[in-house]
């Protein structure tokens, strides 16, 4: 794995937005056909790093390479002309407009030229149908407003839509986090067959139940920083876990509700027996 070329990967980059470094030194190597997945808690640069390597920000230093290739971003449209797709939490999408309406986003099929230039909606309609099909999800009308979707589904119509259009590298920012256990589901299944299809997936999340199964690679994010990159046969899902709590704050916080039990049970010890506890000096 490591003599072939990375799709896409990050070295020693650093942002900081003055005297505020939000982060620092981190290097990532994704492979085409592999699912990285980028885990930290809130505040660990996760939402940074995605921005970074969409063209919202740009690094204060290190550098970015696409297929070997320094990369430089001028914003995010040029990130997406190189092939670089970023689906955010909050999807981008007009929940009044039609399924088809939001998988193009503008780039609808066109027939004629010149003034007799128009939207070929039938065609439209037809691949957005048949692209959603691909993933398992039947729509029967791709008129129909997308807020009529689970969230699972608006999901994958963002997925779709990315992969459609071309994408190479395709980062999802916590697409499972506001969904029930069905729904989640459906949008793991979607990356695994993004996987298959040879796409480079960057998988940003909190939750290791869910990026797990999925996974070829982790890397960890604590406050800016790398807490290193590992293969999924070299780590259990319980290690993850406790890489991402910090074994001694797990352990600072088992002795005191260890001592919390202690004094409850003291308590109701005492209040069984019929003695009550001291009264404080003043009581």
């Amino acid at each position: 794995m490591s003599e072939r070329t990375p799709m896409i990967e990050m070295c020693n980059v650093s942002k900081h937005f003055g005297s505020v470094i939000a982060l620092s030194d981190i290097s990532v190597q994704v492979h085409s056909g592999e699912v990285m997945c980028l885990l930290g808690d809130n505040g660990a640069g996760k939402s940074t790093l995605i921005k970074t390597l969409s063209g919202v920000h740009r690094p204060t230093h290190g550098e970015i390479r696409l297929n070997g290739e320094p990369a430089r971003f001028k914003s995010p449209a040029y990130a997406l002309d190189a092939g670089i797709a970023t689906v955010f939490q909050d999807l981008a999408m007009i929940p009044l407009m039609s399924i088809t309406r939001n998988f193009f986003m503008g780039r609808e099929p066109t027939v004629g030229w010149g003034p007799l230039k128009r939207i070929d909606w039938k065609l439209a309609d037809r691949i957005a149908k048949q692209e959603m099909g691909k993933i398992g999800i039947d729509v029967r009308d791709p008129s129909q407003p997308v807020g009529t979707l689970s969230g699972g589904e608006r999901q994958c119509v963002a997925i779709a839509r990315a992969v459609y259009f071309g994408a190479k590298v395709l980062i999802l920012d916590e697409p499972t986090s506001a969904l029930g256990v069905k729904q989640a589901s459906v949008v793991l299944r979607y990356i695994a067959k993004a996987r298959a299809d040879g796409l480079a997936v960057i998988f940003i999340t909190h939750n290791v139940h869910h990026a797990y199964p999925v996974a070829d690679a982790f890397t960890l994010l604590k406050r800016g920083g790398s807490l290193g990159t590992f293969r999924k046969e070299d780590i259990t899902r319980e290690e993850v876990l406790n890489m991402m709590a910090g074994g001694a704050e797990l352990e600072s916080l088992d002795a005191e509700l260890a001592e919390f039990q202690r004094s409850d049970t003291e308590r109701a010890d005492a209040d069984t027996s019929g003695v009550r506890p001291p009264l404080a000096a003043g009581q």
